[in-house]
């Protein structure tokens, strides 16, 4: 099973690592972490990532999976990248996403008309790269996978991680990474988190953020 992580500038770290650290363990995996250049790239959080294969050096991919992060909006733009996606989605077995990664997946023509997910600030995107939102922290529709923002890209790895390798395989990695969460807090989504507290991340953060991503969406 080759499995193929998609990086570029500006990536969430934790779309990435999350997903890694569960699919890395499954039998017989071989994950590669594919980029533009061979050169470290930023996250956005400080954190340089290593790509081990450029898209020229890239293997045949049974998995590609695609996480967000504030760098999807230039990313977009990207015709190396988003051909690449193109290449390697229509051939793969699975083809997936983690958070705003779901939009790059749109742009490369793999979500269209089919059913989606992804960070609940940016859901309302989804139809412009012909996706059909749909509730949830992990969506499958035939071969496609998305998950939602940021952490659900565990909720997404174990369960495609159950698909390939069954349920076993599958809660004996949760059990290793121990994945039990037990939050501070019920905030972690919209329907839990408050309409007050929703309301002011969005004007804070997302308003912006999805604007650009719109923008980027319609060039």
């Amino acid at each position: 099973m080759k499995i193929g992580f998609v990086l570029f500038p500006q990536v969430t770290q934790l779309d990435f690592t999350g997903p890694l650290q569960v699919l890395h363990r499954l039998p017989g995996a071989e994950t590669s972490i594919i980029a533009e250049t061979p050169a470290p790239l930023p996250s956005d959080c400080g954190l340089d990532l290593v790509p081990t294969h450029t898209f020229e050096t890239a293997p045949a991919l049974d998995m590609i999976c695609v996480p967000g992060g504030g760098g999807v909006a230039p990313a977009l733009s990207n015709p190396a990248l988003i051909d690449f996606i193109r290449e390697q989605g229509s051939s793969a077995d699975y083809v997936s996403s983690v958070c705003t990664g779901a939009f790059l997946l749109g742009r490369a023509g793999l979500l269209e008309g089919k059913k989606a997910t992804t960070h609940w600030a940016y859901t309302r995107l989804l139809d412009k790269v012909g996706a059909i939102y749909t509730p949830g922290r992990v969506v499958r529709d035939g071969n496609r996978f998305t998950g939602g923002g940021v952490t659900a890209g565990i909720d997404f790895a174990l369960t495609i991680a159950a698909e390939i390798s069954g349920d076993l395989v599958a809660r004996s990695i949760q059990l290793a990474i121990e994945y039990d969460p037990d939050p501070p807090f019920r905030s972690g989504h919209p329907d839990v988190a408050g309409p007050d507290h929703v309301a002011r991340m969005k004007s804070a953060v997302y308003d912006r953020n999805a604007q650009m991503m719109s923008e980027a969406l319609d060039a």
